[in-house]
């Protein structure tokens, strides 16, 4: 048995070996990091301590930007612009430089800084590393180790806090965009926070970026309080391999990949079921608006959110395992409750297409609205999620996504370079989704998803407690203590399933490639017989069809029983193209139960010919069509480790040369019947 269950993996994993990354969350390099310990806390804002000014030195503007606060909050900036100009920065590089002292606090006046020393040509050491050989680059950028992160800071970060403990940076204006840091696109982060134990920004704003607003790497204890990032080529927010973080009140729009990406969070609770002590990174009343993503993170792993918002995005939240060289894969832990996550239905792609997106970034629009999609997803998709553990999806209101709400799938280890033969099937499993509302609005108005949820099928342990409108009929249930009723038990994702998203994975921003026969890409979706699932449905149909009637015509046309079963076949053949076409139609399982009464005829009719061998195959296929049909239109069989459609599609690889060989070859027409012993002839006397 086991030797038996180590085949079937190997056909599994060559069977999807073509997929490689989904396109969920984009990958990028970076140095090698440390785990952190975990010994450090969420900051807590601070009123006093060490206090270092930034301001600029127009008077006019200065006045220009408060005259409209509220009368105490005026004052106060006023009286701070007076002490600033006499012993305040003029760059918060400057401040952050100034920063002995753990505690410090930095507070920066309303304005617009551009942090010109930062771009400054770099020194003839800096500029020698810059264009020298490196482990990898990001958009041309060198990924620096950390001793040369200190050595040149300003290589690829507009404004570097690098090994500063607590440092806490505010914005003194009335709301985040008072205090702008604009990178212009002339580098790669518009602030980097580098082994920076309890940082806190508050109160302002970084934007125009080519890779990031926010960097905060390898920290143990960081805060964003009312912070807004926009208008970068990849992510408003990214922490990367971080703990005790806290997102508050904070927004991003117009990003390429996502608003918040908490990629790589410290993955303290990989070994633990659901009853999880404490997350490593909370995001609390956030809202995440027209970008690609409002959400992702690559090893997103004990990452909590709630109580915030994700909408007119192209999707709504993706969490991952699908790029490799991430700390704490596969990912795992995170729980997503209360948000609400609507209308996700904004098609960038045609930027990609049109070329808007091979301009040079400050010329391709993004303060008019465009986005550059960084990665291939379902245009309309409220969650996706392929190859998370662990998840909980609680209590969201989830509507108006007009591809899905939920998109989950497999990932293999190899895709993210795991080649251990057990994390080929280390995902998707023991994920719950518990009351979440779909398809209704707070107010309570119906504005629905296209499908509530998009399954490819596989993983172990999981279960819904809302099951309306999937692609898969059967999804297991949740019970009233939020455990699996039974729970799903597949390692491995129905074919169909595994074929779209192998197809769907084709997207390649930089060629300008989106798939043509994937039902993903806003006005460049495929539809109808153009999409890859319904294609191989219909060939497989018209395959099967051809053969059943060739095999009728060749051996079987005296059978009535036989030509019964034809008709039952090719009628439900066709019945199940259509159910593929409209997913989670019911069509679908009715479909498989004619097909399976109709083979169970021919395959009867076959034995009694000198093809038994064939018809006894035929009964194969007819039972596993069967089991097809119970699995999609009345209850997921338990405790099967592979899709009854698999086991289906396996027997007809083998059954269609067979057949076809015997409609070439001729046979006997009718059924094998005894022959007649003549009559004797009466006795004479």
């Amino acid at each position: 048995m086991k030797a038996y269950t180590r085949l079937l993996g190997i056909v599994a994993v060559a069977a999807i070996a073509i997929l490689g990354p989904t396109g969920t969350a984009s990958a990028h390099e970076e140095r090698p990091t440390r785990e952190l310990d975990g010994t450090g806390s969420v900051p807590t804002y601070r009123t006093t301590g060490p206090t270092l000014l930034v301001c600029k030195t127009d008077p006019a503007d200065f006045a220009a930007r408060v005259a409209g606060y509220p009368a105490e909050l005026k004052a106060a900036n006023e009286q701070l612009w007076t002490q600033c100009q006499k012993d305040g920065y003029r760059h918060i590089q400057q401040a952050v430089d100034a920063a002995h002292l753990p505690g410090t606090n930095i507070k920066i006046l309303p304005g617009v800084y551009l942090e010109e020393p930062s771009i400054a040509p770099a020194s003839p050491e800096c500029a020698a590393m810059e264009n020298g050989a490196v482990r990898g680059r990001i958009y041309g950028y060198p990924v620096l180790t950390w001793d040369q992160q200190l050595a040149c800071p300003h290589l690829a970060n507009l404004v570097a806090i690098l090994g500063k403990k607590n440092l806490q940076l505010e914005g003194t204006g009335a709301k985040p965009e008072d205090v702008l840091v604009d990178a212009q696109y002339k580098k790669l982060n518009a602030i980097r926070a580098d082994n920076a134990d309890g940082v806190y920004f508050r109160n302002m704003s970084a934007q125009r970026a080519q890779f990031n607003a926010f960097y905060i790497m390898e920290t143990d204890g960081f805060v964003v309080d009312r912070t807004m990032g926009r208008w970068n080529d990849e992510y408003a927010f990214l922490t990367f391999a971080v703990d005790h973080g806290l997102y508050t009140d904070c927004e991003g729009y117009g990003n390429g990949d996502s608003a918040f990406y908490p990629g790589a969070a410290s993955n303290i609770n990989k070994d633990r079921g659901h009853d999880v002590p404490r997350y490593a990174v909370e995001i609390q009343r956030c809202h995440g608006h027209h970008n690609t993503l409002g959400y992702s993170g690559t090893a997103g792993d004990s990452v909590w959110v709630h109580d915030s918002v994700f909408t007119e995005n192209t999707a709504g939240i993706a969490t991952d395992s699908a790029f490799p060289d991430h700390p704490g894969m596969p990912q795992n832990h995170s729980k997503f409750e209360n948000n609400v996550i609507a209308n996700n239905n904004t098609d960038y792609y045609r930027h990609i297409v049109d070329g808007t997106c091979k301009k040079p970034f400050a010329e391709r629009g993004y303060e008019q609205g465009v986005v550059c999609p960084a990665v291939g997803l379902p245009v309309g998709a409220g969650v996706v999620n392929p190859g998370g553990n662990y998840n909980i999806w609680r209590g969201n209101h989830i509507y108006g996504n007009r591809y899905s709400g939920f998109v989950t799938s497999f990932v293999p280890g190899f895709v993210r370079n795991d080649t251990e033969f057990a994390q080929q099937f280390d995902t998707s499993h023991h994920n719950r989704y518990l009351d979440n509302v779909m398809g209704v609005s707070e107010q309570g108005e119906a504005k629905p998803n296209g499908l509530n949820f998009w399954w490819d099928g596989q993983g172990v342990g999981s279960c819904w407690t809302d099951m309306s409108a999937t692609n898969i009929r059967t999804v297991p249930a949740c019970g009233d203590d939020d455990l699996p009723a039974i729970g799903s038990h597949r390692y491995f994702g129905e074919p169909a399933g595994t074929l779209k998203m192998y197809a769907c994975a084709g997207y390649d921003g930089g060629r300008q490639h989106l798939p043509s026969d994937c039902d993903w890409y806003g006005e460049y979706a495929a539809s109808g017989l153009a999409r890859i699932e319904v294609k191989w449905a219909f060939g497989g149909a018209v395959v099967l069809g051809l053969l059943a009637i060739g095999l009728y015509y060749r051996r079987l046309r005296d059978s009535k029983r036989a030509l019964l079963g034809l008709l039952l076949a090719v009628g439900g053949l066709t019945v199940g193209v259509f159910g593929t076409v409209e997913m989670g139609s019911v069509l679908h399982p009715i479909g498989l139960a004619l097909y399976s009464v109709g083979f169970a005829l021919l395959g009867l009719a076959l034995r009694t010919t000198r093809a038994r061998k064939l018809g006894t195959t035929t009964l194969i296929v007819a039972a596993f069509a069967l089991l097809g049909a119970i699995d999609h239109g009345l209850i997921m069989i338990p405790w099967l480790p592979v899709s009854p459609a698999l086991l289906r599609v396996l027997t007809e690889v083998a059954w269609i040369p067979w057949a076809l060989g015997a409609v070439l070859v001729p046979g006997r027409t009718t059924a094998t019947t005894p022959t007649a012993e003549p009559a004797q002839e009466p006795a004479t006397a």
